[in-house]
């Protein structure tokens, strides 16, 4: 079974707060994934989203920033709730504002994937994989979202994510 976190980036006037829209929306943007992550306008992350968080989270351990912005790239932004008649196979969606995602990318940009990764290796490299293929999938995960939100502050624009199953 494949599951992706995808995130998009998008003008905040084309946002809708509109689950089926968004959903509607964002289902297109899947369809069209490989074209967009071309363009830098979008990323995924398979299966390890959630890995991908926790190498950040070690960014406390580090700094204890009270904003905690290790927390904006992978679950940062609020959820968009599902209207009462909405599809319930409709995925999960969160917006980050702009503020958010130049938190993100400021965050990103500042943050070292080696301190990271020495203090998170232990959780990350387990499960019987190889330590040297599991740190490059991380620095791959973390050097793709660097740019992705770089690209996405830059432009001042927010970010849409969904959970595809």
């Amino acid at each position: 079974m494949s599951i992706h976190l995808h995130l998009r980036a998008v003008a905040e006037a084309e946002i809708r707060d509109d689950h089926t829209w968004l959903a509607a929306f964002m289902g297109k943007a899947w369809e069209n994934h490989p074209d967009e992550y071309a363009a830098g306008i979008a990323d995924s992350i398979d299966k390890v989203w959630s890995s991908v968080n926790d190498l950040y989270a070690a960014a406390e351990v580090l700094d204890a920033d009270a904003d905690k912005p290790w927390t904006l790239p992978i679950y940062g932004g609020r959820p968009v709730a599902h209207s009462m008649d909405a599809d319930p196979s409709n995925p999960p969606l969160m917006i980050l504002n702009p503020p958010g995602v130049s938190q993100a990318a400021d965050f990103l940009a500042r943050v070292s994937f080696e301190e990271l990764w020495n203090v998170a290796r232990a959780k990350l490299a387990g499960w019987g994989r190889d330590e040297a293929q599991a740190r490059q999938e991380f620095l791959d995960h973390h050097r793709d979202l660097q740019g992705f939100y770089a690209r996405a502050a830059a432009a001042g624009h927010g970010v849409v994510k969904a959970v595809w199953a």
